[in-house]
């Protein structure tokens, strides 16, 4: 059976501005204000980084960066062949 994909709508993500550089810097910060404003609840799936980054038009590896920092701050913790969640 295939896998279903997971899709979140996350308002902040729409703010990253391409002309100022550092994306996946502005991904995280997007990322820790939506989980900061409740728009991310603990324990909520996140798309996967290859879907969250086709999703926003990005690379893979941004996306990732954004993931990892946010893992370092606690934010999102993540294990091998499961989801990551806030």
């Amino acid at each position: 059976m295939a896998r279903r994909q997971l899709v979140i709508e996350i308002p902040a993500l729409g703010a990253i501005d391409r002309s100022l550089g550092g994306i996946g810097l502005q991904l995280a910060d997007a990322l820790r204000s939506a989980i900061a404003k409740g728009a991310l609840k603990p324990g909520e799936r996140l798309p996967s980084t290859r879907a969250l980054a086709d999703s926003l038009g990005l690379s893979r590896g941004t996306v990732a960066e954004a993931y990892e920092q946010l893992m370092a701050e606690g934010c999102l913790e993540a294990q091998a062949g499961s989801s990551t969640r806030v």
